[in-house]
């Protein structure tokens, strides 16, 4: 792709346009055409899309209460949520309130969400030009493969994690090498290593605590990564739940680190789309110049700010679903047909056995009005993920699972 000169160049010419009267300093982006020169008489709109979107397969989100309500024919407040790792105590009051009183939502965001990051700086620790917001860390994980990788690139992914890392890589061309975690769903240092040399992959995604296992990343372990020549992205969307501190101050002293971070679990901010990261700045300054200017609603950044001034609020929340997970992770190992996994997280991850059917599990709960996850690919055939609740929801739960015992 290249840019012409209409004016200067002298291998264009346009007669119909005498001493580009049109504009001078015009300029025009030409693009070689991909298309056979037989197809053009008969184009169909997919034609124009990149051949490697053509066949990628689009990303299985979890389905919203309005659709559950509708599908399921019950009422919001009567169907229990445990599909998706949402906060089901939801926001601080601080945040309604600060919503009800926007005063400007037709004035344009602060495209670089100063109020918030200087917020997040303050909760942190860490200054605030390390830190970039972004709509929700789902936005920050496609910025930052649009930034780092040609098409043709590949990343490294360790499943099972969180699927969003393999569909992004998709999304921009890229080639995804998958090393898989031990049965125990720890990293294989070894083997990552190998393919480091081997492969020559740009970057790593790694999760602590992991989705959907709840296992975190010991910094022993960390530390010897950050030592291959890769760019190490950690997503840190569930730390709070667990006993591990924050690395985000370690993006300071590692140039091949990046942390992210979301307030959809911790604040229960997940259908306002929150999210930020710690970056060495000798990265952010790219991902600055390449994010969309208003990615962070004023409804998004406000809400934010309110939930970081109520710390107590958000301690006590997590002290409650820390305490219900190991209540519920207790009543799990007592259904016959479930094999619940130890968590650091806000869910429980079990594989189902005695000749009980994931799917169908998952099915038969639904219909008692309790939504949870399944897996059906290699790497977790036979699994589903529990989300924590309060304790009512566990107590439904337990009696709808009793009912299928």
């Amino acid at each position: 792709m290249g840019v012409i000169d209409l004016c200067n160049s002298t291998t264009f010419r346009l007669s119909s346009l005498p001493n580009c009267s049109f504009g001078r300093n015009q300029k025009f982006v030409a693009m070689t055409s991909t298309i056979p020169a037989e197809q053009v008489n008969k184009l169909t709109g997919d034609t124009f899309i990149r051949e490697h979107l053509r066949k990628l397969s689009p990303y299985q989100p979890i389905l919203p209460f309005e659709v559950l309500s509708s599908r399921l024919g019950r009422k919001p407040e009567d169907i229990i949520k445990l599909d998706a790792n949402e906060n089901p105590y939801g926001p601080p009051p601080e945040v309604m309130e600060a919503i009800g009183s926007i005063r400007f939502p037709y004035v344009y965001p602060d495209p670089e969400s100063r109020r918030l990051r200087a917020a997040l700086a303050q909760d942190s620790g860490l200054e605030a030009e390390y830190i970039l917001a972004g709509c929700g860390a789902d936005e920050l994980i496609d910025l930052i493969m649009r930034c780092v990788l040609d098409p043709g690139d590949k990343i490294m992914d360790c499943p099972p994690t969180f699927t969003m890392y393999e569909f992004d890589a998709a999304v921009n061309g890229a080639i995804v090498i998958k090393v898989p975690r031990r049965e125990d769903f720890s990293l294989d240092v070894k083997q990552i290593t190998e393919v480091v040399e081997q492969e020559k992959p740009k970057c790593i995604f790694l999760t602590s605590p992991n989705n959907p296992d709840g296992s975190i990343i010991d910094d022993e372990v960390l530390l010897k990564i950050l030592e291959l020549p890769i760019l190490v992205v950690l997503d840190e969307a569930y730390i709070e739940f667990s006993s591990i501190g924050t690395k985000m101050s370690w993006v300071k002293k590692f140039e091949n680190l990046i942390v992210l971070r979301t307030f959809s679990k911790r604040a229960g901010l997940a259908g306002l789309r929150v999210g930020y990261g710690a970056f060495p700045l000798s990265i952010i300054e790219y991902l600055w110049r390449a994010k969309q200017p208003y990615n962070v609603s004023v409804a998004a950044e406000i809400s934010a700010c309110a939930a970081l001034e109520n710390p107590i609020y958000l301690e006590n929340v997590k002290n409650a679903l820390v305490k219900e997970r190991e209540r519920l992770y207790d009543l799990l190992k007592g259904v016959p047909f479930l094999r619940p996994f130890p968590s650091h997280s806000n869910f429980i991850l079990c594989g189902v056995t005695s000749g009980m059917n994931a799917k169908k599990l998952k099915e038969d709960l639904a219909q008692m009005g309790v939504m949870i996850r399944h897996y059906d690919k290699k790497e977790l055939n036979g699994y589903v993920r529990v989300s924590v609740g309060k304790p009512e929801h566990t107590d439904i739960l337990m009696k709808c699972l009793r009912k299928l015992s």
